[in-house]
């Protein structure tokens, strides 16, 4: 069995600044303490993406400063609101594949995890960058590591920042993956992936696209409006921040969603 934790779209910020009136720093501190109370055994931590709001190395360092709490081992991966270049400058231990995109491969007992790089830049040009993209260098990658999957026998679950399909809010549905299409020819070729797992929607999503499952999670920060039919992308309401719990099992693998800031942990008797 492999524990994975799941945060997505931190959107940090420098100190003294916050977002709709919420303080990103306060509310993935709590989250980070929670999961070093609850989750401590986890196999990983992993970030798909918007790890800061604007990309600036100010926000960077600080994150980092949190990020080096945790118990869990860390992985992160890169969305539309980051800049590769000022990351790499302060995560410097992180892994990048031969051609300096932020993807790496997470090989466990029963899984092989492949955390992609989905961030359409530079040029940094919004909001052009906001939808993901995945070039030839990245899928020739995804190719070759998801036949090494198979190879080993190993089900492969893929994490990366942008949904690779539509999800049913109209703005967002605007900045998803851009090539999905080949994204999905290629990964049914392999026929070895069992769930892929995203963020930038700031929703929790479950569902299936052309027979594979995928789940999305919440902000720890803040969230999208309900409304499908919205079609500004960038909206947001405060409700409670969330992360996911990925565990896999014999026959699958479960999704699990905690609202960490809300969850009880001393439940009384239901009375009926």
């Amino acid at each position: 069995m492999t524990k994975l934790i799941v945060f997505t779209d931190l959107h940090m910020v420098p100190e003294g600044k916050t977002i709709i009136g919420l303080d990103p720093f306060q509310r993935l501190e709590t989250g980070i303490a929670h999961v070093n109370a609850y989750h401590p055994d986890a196999d990983g931590v992993i970030v798909t993406g918007d790890l800061v709001h604007h990309g600036d190395g100010e926000s960077y360092a600080r994150l980092k400063t949190l990020l080096d709490r945790l118990i869990p081992p860390l992985h992160l991966a890169i969305g539309n609101h980051d800049n590769r270049e000022n990351f790499l400058s302060v995560f410097t231990d992180t892994v990048v594949d031969e051609n300096g995109f932020v993807q790496r491969v997470l090989d466990y007992a029963d899984c092989r995890a492949l955390v992609l790089d989905s961030l359409f830049a530079p040029p940094y040009e919004y909001p052009i960058t906001h939808a993901g993209f995945l070039c030839q260098k990245r899928m020739r990658w995804l190719d070759a590591e998801l036949k090494s999957a198979s190879e080993a026998g190993k089900p492969v679950l893929i994490f990366l920042h942008h949904p690779p399909h539509k999800t049913g809010f109209t703005g967002m549905d605007l900045i998803k993956l851009i090539n999905e299409g080949d994204f999905y020819d290629l990964v049914e070729s392999h026929g070895n992936v069992r769930h892929i797992f995203a963020g930038h929607v700031h929703r929790t999503i479950n569902g299936s696209h052309r027979g594979i499952p995928y789940s999305i999670f919440k902000s720890p920060v803040h969230q999208q409006p309900m409304p499908f039919d919205m079609p500004d992308a960038s909206l947001s309401v405060d409700e409670p921040a969330a992360y996911g719990i990925v565990v896999t099992t014999e026959h699958g693998l479960q999704v699990h969603n905690e609202d960490y800031e809300i969850a009880k942990r001393d439940p009384s008797p239901a009375k009926y």
